[in-house]
Formats: C-alpha cells, structure tokens, sequence
C-alpha cells in the first residue's frame, strides 16, 4: 500500500495531530486516522505505536494487522496477523468450544461455519484479550482498516464493544476518499476518537523534497501533489531537475507506478470514456457544455461510470473535478502524445477564450510555424493585460519556440517578452535562462539590452555586482538614446541601494535627459522619481518634491497607471516622513487597490512594505502584521527570501509581535541586506534590530542595540544621509546608550542630531530627540529635568497621528517618574501608556508598560520613598558584588571603564556604601532576602542571575524590586 511504500519518517507539519492523537489515547480506549491513500497515516500510526510502548512495557502487548487489498477475499487473514504473536498456553486456556473454534480459524483447523462457530470465535478473541490485559495492556493496531477481511471485521466488532475497563486500546487506520468519513468506526471501541489526517502545506511539501528542485519544478509538484505526501515523495524522485523541463506547453512527470494505483480501474473504461477524461484532463475550465462543443454526445454519461471509481465528477452546474490534481495529471501522462495532440485540437476548435484557444493550438500542433507564434504573442500580451504573467510567460515562450528557425530576430524578441512575463510573475530562474540564451546569442545590441535589463531585474536588491552588466549595457546602448536611458536609470537605482548617492543622482538625471530626447516618458517618469528618493534620503525634501512634481506632470493627471505607481508611493513615503500619516495611508491603500493583481511581484512587494511602514506609524499593529504577512507569501512564491520583506515583517512584529520574533526577522534582515550589497535596507534593517533589542530593556539588550544603532549612524554618514527616519534612529542610540549608563556619549549623538535638524524639521523627529534628553538627563541623576523633557516630548506628539510613538514616550516619562518615586504621575503616564497600547495592538509596548506599572505597585506595596538602582546600576552593583574588576565588567556590558566608575559612584551613593565589600555585602542580603536563587527565569536550562533591579530599603541594605537579566 502507498504508506508502506512511502516510509517517510519526517513527521513535518503533523507535529500538532500527533500530540492531539497521544493526549486522546491517555483518556480513549481508541484512536481513528483516516483520510486518502498517501496522506500519511500509517506514519502517523507507527509513530503513536513507538510513543505507546512506554505504557505497554515489557508486560504488555502489540497486535498488529497491515492488510493489503488482496487479503479483503481471505476469510480472518486480519485475525492470522493479529494473533501471530499469540503464546499457545492462551489457547490452551481456553474453554474447549471457543479454543476449537479459534484454532480453526487461525488455520489450525477446519474454517468455523454456523452461527455458533462464529461466536464461539468472537468469544475466544475476547477471552484471550482478557487474559492479556490481567498481565499488562494491550495495544491493536489495525492500520488499514479498508482492506481488513468481513470476518474479522466482525470478530472486532463484536469484541471492542465489551472491552470496556480493560486495560486495551486501539489505534487504527482507514484510507477514505477525498472529503469522505471513515466507514469502518465500528471496529473501534467506543467513544474512539476520529482524527482526519489533513493535506500538508506547501512549506512542508517543501520541506520533504529534494532541495536541488528548481523553484518551477517545485511549485508544479506542490500543485499537482496538493498536500499529499507519498504523491509529493514520488513526483519529486522523478520530477527533472531543469526548471525549464516543465511550463512551456510540458507537463510534470507522472511514474508509471502512481498512475498505475490512481487509474488502475479507469484503465478498464470503455474507450469513449477514456477519451472524455483524456480531453477533460487537457483543458484548463472543463464543464460537460465544453466537452459536448468538442463533439461528445453524452459527456455526462461517459463521466458516469468515472464517478463511480472516484476519478471524476460533474457538479450541478457542469463544472467537471478530478477527485485529486494527481488523477487529472495521470490521466494526461498515461495517454501517448497523438491522443493528446487530437485532444488539444479539439479543444482549439471549442473554447471560446482566445488565450485558452492559442495554447491549444500550439500544443496540437508542435511545429514552427509563423502565423501560430503570432496567435500565441497576441494571446500572450491579452493574458499580461489581463494580470495573468505566468500565463503570459507561458504563451510568449510557446511562440518563440514555434518561431520559424530562420526568423532569429523575431525568436530573440518573444524570447525576451517571455523572460519579461517571467520576471513579473515571480519566476526568476525561467526569466533568467530566456534573458541569457538571448544575451549569449543574438546580434543586435539592442536586445542585449534588454536581456541585461531582465537579468537586472532578476537581481532584485543584490545590484551590488551589477556594475560591470550596466557598464557593457551601456557600450551595446552607445548611440541609442532609449537604451542609454534605460541602463543609466538602472545604475541609478543600484546607486541609491548601494549608498552612492551623489552617483545616483548623477546617473537618475542622464536617464531622464536621454529618456526625454527617445521620447521614453515611462523611463523618464522613473528615473525621476528614482531622483526624488535619492534627494529624501540626502535630506532635501523640497528636491525631492520638485522631481516628483516634474513626474506627475509627464503622467497628465490620467490617474494611477503603471508608470505612477512608483510616484504614488514616493509620495506617500514623502507624507509618512512629514508626519501626515492619514494621508500616506490613503495613499497607498488606493494604490495597492489600484495595482491589484495587474502588478508584478516586484510592485507588489515595494507596495506593501511602504504600507507595511504606515500602518506602523499609525498604530495600525494589527494591521501591519497583517500586511507584513501578505508580502512574505508575495515573495516566497518566488522561491527567494527579499530583505525588504523582512525588514517589513521585522517592523510589524516590533509594533504587535514580540521583540524575540521582531530580532530574529531583523537579524535575518540584516544577513540578506548584506548579502545583497543593499545599504539602504540594510540601514533599515539595523534600525529595527536596535529597536527590537530596546525593547528588551536589560542591559545585554541595550549593549546588542547600540551595536546596530552604530552601523546605522556609520552608514548614514557614509551615504550623507539625512532623512527623517535617520534622525529617529539617532534618538533610539542616543536612548541605548544611557540604557547603559553611557551619557557622555549619549549626548554627542543627540548634539550630532541637533546639528542635523532643519528648521522645517516634523514634529516626529524633535519629539524623538527631546525624548532622548529626557532619558539622559534622568540617566545623569536630574530626574525633574528629566520629566520635564519626556513630558514636552509626550504634548508634542499628542498632537500627531502617531500613537507609537506617543507610547514609547508615556513609558519612558512613567519610568524615569517611579524611579524617582513620583508615583501618582508615574501610574497615570503609565496607565495611559498601557490602554493605547492594548487598544492599538502594540503588544511589545504594552509588556513594557505591564511591567513598569508592576514595579510601580511592588513599590507602593513597600511604602519607602527612596530612588531605586535603574538596570544597569543594579547589573553593574552585582558583578561589582560577585567580584568583577572594572574592566572586566566594562567587558562584559559593552561599555567603557570611565562609565562602569561614574556608575559605581552612584550606585555607592544610593546603596549607602563606601567600598567594593560592603557593596558585595549588600547585594549577598538582596538576593538572600529575595530568594533570587530559586525565581525561575523562563528557560529550563537557563539559571537565574542575581541581577536584580535594586531599590534602598536603609543605608547598607537593598531589597529586590524584580528578578532581571534574562540571558539570551
């Protein structure tokens, strides 16, 4: 059967069903797998069985019964198999009747015949069943239940309806049809549970394959095996390892020996029937009304008997289904190439659809010819229009093959047009072998340039190594102003990603010039606009407005076309940066609406990462997450992982994830950026490390912030960047520094934001800096001034639309007031702090603020009113305590040996202590007084630390306020 065959160990995706099967089995007698041959239930079955054999132990015992579909025909063969095993002394002990009758059923004597024989049998099988749950439990398992003989069926039912408080269990297994409930239950005890055994994800498909598949070859063999594992197994071992072997007018490979299990009977059809399914099988929307077009005079009666064996069915409306996209595909494989040809001329004469139609014709007719290409390119470009790529590339790259041998120009053209259509549906590597045969064939300069741009396109971010592609484009595009233009555009945009910025613009601006004497207004739109990101990232807004301004004036105000998108979301990016996030929103909302399915994977991915950024800065957590999510399944249908995907799903989870999740996407982030050679989402990338490690708020975690945070400040100055978001990100280092007591240098990276700061500069970015002097300044013991800043900060942002951010300041102002023991204003910052939070889905922010307001009620619960060690201080007075040089502290928190000294003197102060000993002292009372010891930190296998947030209880004692310094 398939599942013996399969013998796939790899439980991936059933990890949840298994455990749902275990806990049932502790309060069942009985569990039930069933679902369609493949699926992966013997697996399943095997694997409860080896987590079972704990509980049976050695006293205990299996009965096992796989039958095969030949043994239905041979009376209690199931019983032979289940009492193989059985030790003679339990027949002896049985009564002399049933012993007879048992013995003649498992074939140590004449078959029982009468009613009496029979039960005499049914009794035997309960009393040896009795006898060996008095010794130990027993396990049956009957994996296959479809194929089990009538008799024994029989005999189970009748025993499993009377073992109840037995110690006896059952796990079976019950192939069914798609959609279709086991039918065999009653071999099961009572009350057993049923579990059906759903399809797998295409990511665990995925994960069971070969990993040499090619993206196109795996995305056929996740279509055609939909969920099923054993057809998966099997369709990978003989699926090709050329991506261009399938698509293209070819099919996937069927083996013989799964069309032989899934058409075995059909093959017995009469042949007007085989015919239908054949026909049926090769179009793509087949109804009974298309098939009677093609010339069949009952459709509906020739499917008839196809119903009965489960390979096909009409719906009430006439729409015809395969039990599985298996069957249609086996169908198809196991005809001989002059059937299907016959088949996709019939077809060609009877669909309706001028795309179906042309692809039809091709495949029936598998010669070059002219007059076919031209159908297919026509047919193709409808298909384009229509927002269908992939079958755009599939109908381009049928037209140059059926493009006559000598007409090479006009073969080269529809090639490309494929490779084109290629690089809009997703489909790198099939874009990228047509973009190269062209390249390394063709005479004309002009499609090399072409095929560079498509190989260009193919590179995504990574056009870090694309210099020397755009340098020989350039030397084909001498003399062709349209061809320059495209190739200097494209060096633009690998300017801008790479941080050159002054040749960005240098290049974005030659683009537009040639653009505009070819008469290219979409290029010239784009390079435009490419020209207006690299002057908002120079920090020259009003630059970058004038050149958007030029664009939208080429577009004629005919709406949002293809040649605007780009301009649509500059501005609304434009918009976010100023602080007027309604309006960005509204931009790129309409935008996305706008561009639907009609984009390319590339449109798509910029569309939702801006709107990704919005909804962010809008407090639209849920939202975003949502958002985030749709662009990393847009992109891994491409079979690549994009840093900006990752960068948005890295942001989004910082908002309404968690910082675990949020650092783990960023760091990924931050490894493709760099792989790329992308600097301008590598900065990104990094920003939101920092960010996810801020809101950690231990020490570590600010030491790991200021990592990233640096390389961002490093970047931005290499690049002479000086946007919006670049002066937060100086904010949230300036913030991680005194996290770690390093003001000193705090404050130059707020003194170097300051300098930067225009006088139109939004409202956004002054409150980010007044929120990191406010932090300083509390870091530098003035915790009035510090409250008066964070509170100048808090009334600005009440007047934008940016709940984040206002969140982010009510906690700091709500911190830096309990730590100074202003507990009224600190529980109403931190209590407003907490319901925006929880109402706009920012969970990371409303953990923090959870946890400031629970130190706050541990505070009001002791009653003393003197400050408390701030974390590092408490991080720093325990490795001090535990007998740590300065130095070596210095090292172990990311920080200089002048800050570790200014902290120990304040720490001294607060504590009540004048030397390193009695502070050891006091920090051995803290942790004996708090039990620290045995407060669990989350991790099985992690210890707690002693670091502890301290608070002064009188001089030369501390008392615990909160067990920290969660390791990672």
């Amino acid at each position: 059967m398939p599942e013996d065959t399969m013998r796939v160990r790899s439980l991936s995706g059933r990890r949840e069903l298994l455990d749902a099967a275990r806990g049932d089995l502790t309060v069942r007698q009985g569990v039930l797998l069933y679902g369609p041959a493949g699926i992966g239930k013997s697996v399943l079955v095997a694997a409860l069985v080896a987590s079972s054999a704990a509980h049976v132990g050695p006293s205990g015992t299996v009965l096992h019964c796989s039958p095969a579909e030949e043994d239905t025909r041979l009376p209690f063969a199931g019983l032979v198999d289940l009492f193989a095993r059985i030790p003679e002394s339990c027949l002896a002990a049985l009564a002399p009747e049933p012993q007879a009758a048992l013995r003649a059923a498992l074939l140590h004597g004449r078959e029982p015949d009468g009613d009496r024989d029979r039960l005499a049998v049914r009794v035997a099988v309960l009393d040896v069943l009795r006898a060996l749950a008095a010794t130990g439990p027993v396990l049956l398992v009957l994996d296959g239940l479809q194929w089990l003989d009538g008799p024994t069926a029989e005999v189970l039912a009748f025993v499993v309806r009377r073992v109840e408080g037995l110690d006896v269990q059952v796990v079976a297994a019950e192939r069914v049809s798609e959609g279709e409930q086991p039918e065999r239950p009653r071999c099961c005890p009572p009350g057993t549970v049923e579990l059906p055994v759903p399809p797998l994800t295409d990511d665990e498909v995925a994960r069971l394959l070969p990993t040499d598949l090619p993206p196109a070859v795996l995305r056929a063999v996740q279509d055609t095996a939909a969920g099923n594992p054993w057809y998966a197994l099997e369709l990978g071992r003989a699926a090709p390892r050329d991506g261009a072997a399938v698509g293209l007018g070819r099919n996937l490979p069927v083996p013989r020996r799964l069309r032989t299990l899934l058409l075995d009977r059909a093959r017995t059809l009469p042949e007007t029937a085989r015919r239908t399914l054949l026909v049926t099988s090769t179009a793509a929307r087949p109804t009974l009304t298309l098939l009677r077009v093609a010339g069949f005079r009952d459709p509906a009666g020739d499917l008839a008997e196809a119903e009965r064996l489960g390979v096909a069915t009409a719906d009430a409306d006439g729409t015809v289904c395969f039990g599985h996209p298996l069957i249609r595909a086996a169908v198809y494989a196991d005809a001989p190439e002059h059937a299907r040809r016959q088949a996709h001329a019939l077809l060609a004469r009877a669909v309706a659809d001028p795309v179906e139609q042309a692809r039809h014709l091709a495949l029936a007719d598998p010669y070059e010819d002219e007059t076919t290409a031209r159908t297919l390119m026509a047919a193709a470009e409808s298909a384009r229009r229509d927002g269908e790529p992939d079958t755009a590339f599939e109908l381009a790259g049928l037209a140059a093959r059926r493009t006559p041998a000598d007409l090479p120009t006009e073969r080269a053209d529809r090639l490309l047009a494929a490779a084109e259509y290629a690089c809009d549906a997703g489909q790198l590597e099939e874009a990228g072998q047509a973009a190269e045969t062209v390249l390394a064939g063709s005479g004309s300069a002009r499609q090399r340039v072409r095929a560079r741009l498509v190989l260009l396109r193919n590179a995504g971010q990574a056009l870090q190594g694309a210099h020397a592609l755009i340098e020989e484009g350039l030397q084909d595009a001498d003399g062709d102003p349209e061809a320059e233009a495209w190739l200097h555009h494209w060096a633009a945009v690998r300017g801008l990603l790479c941080g050159e910025l002054e040749d960005a613009a240098r290049h974005a601006r030659r683009a537009a010039r040639q653009a505009a004497v070819a008469g290219d207004t979409d290029t010239r739109i784009g390079a435009l606009a490419t020209l207006a990101r690299v002057r908002s990232l120079g920090g020259e807004p009003d630059a970058a407005d004038r050149a958007l301004e030029e664009a939208l004036a080429l577009t004629g105000g005919a709406g949002a076309g293809p040649e605007s998108w780009g301009l649509i979301r500059m501005r609304a990016i434009l918009a976010l940066d100023s602080d007027k996030v309604t309006e960005a929103q509204a931009r790129v909302t309409e935008l996305l609406a706008e561009i639907g399915e009609f984009a390319g994977v590339e449109e798509v991915m910029a569309t939702l990462v801006a709107l990704t950024r919005i909804q962010v800065r809008a407090g639209h957590c849920r939202e975003a997450l949502r958002t985030a999510a749709r662009c990393t399944r847009a992109v891994a249908e491409t079979g690549v992982q994009a840093a900006p995907a990752l960068y948005a799903a890295a942001l989004a989870a910082t908002a309404g994830g968690s910082a675990d999740e949020a650092r783990q996407l960023a760091e990924q982030a931050v490894r493709a950026s760099e792989a790329d050679g992308d600097r301008l989402f590598l900065l990104r990338a990094l920003a939101v490390l920092g960010q996810a490690e801020l809101l950690v708020g231990d020490p570590r975690a600010a030491a790991a912030a200021v990592e990233a945070l640096q390389r961002v400040k490093e970047l931005g100055a290499a690049m002479s960047a000086a946007d919006p978001p670049l002066l937060h990100w100086y904010s949230d280092l300036a913030e991680a520094l005194v996290v770690l007591g390093e003001t000193d240098a705090a404050g130059a990276v707020i003194d170097e934001a300051r300098e930067r700061v225009s006088a139109d500069a939004p409202g956004s970015v002054l409150a980010a800096l007044e929120r990191a002097e406010g932090l300083r300044e509390a870091g530098l013991g003035r915790a009035r001034e510090g409250a008066v800043g964070l509170r100048a900060a808090v009334d600005r942002l009440r007047r934008l639309p940016l709940p984040v951010d206002l969140v982010r300041t009510l906690i700091a102002l709500g911190a830096v007031e309990r730590r100074a023991r202003h507990r009224n204003a600190a529980r109403t910052a931190l209590g407003e702090a907490l319901e925006t939070a929880t109402r706009i889905g920012a969970d990371p922010l409303a953990a923090r603020a959870r946890d400031e307001l629970t130190r706050l009620e541990a505070g009001d619960r002791d009653g003393e009113g003197r400050p408390e060690l701030t974390p590092t201080e408490a991080r720093i007075a325990e490795l001090v305590g535990g007998g740590a040089t300065n130095r070596e502290v210095a090292a172990e928190l990311f920080i200089s040996v002048k800050t570790v000294e200014g902290t120990l003197s304040r720490v001294y102060r607060k504590v009540g202590v004048r030397s390193r000993t009695a502070l050891a002292h006091a920090m051995a009372v803290a942790v004996i007084a708090s039990g620290a010891a045995t407060v669990s930190v989350g991790d099985d296998d992690q210890q707690p630390s002693t670091a502890q947030a301290v608070t002064i209880s009188q001089p030369g004692r501390v008392r615990t306020a909160r067990a920290v310094d969660n390791r990672r």
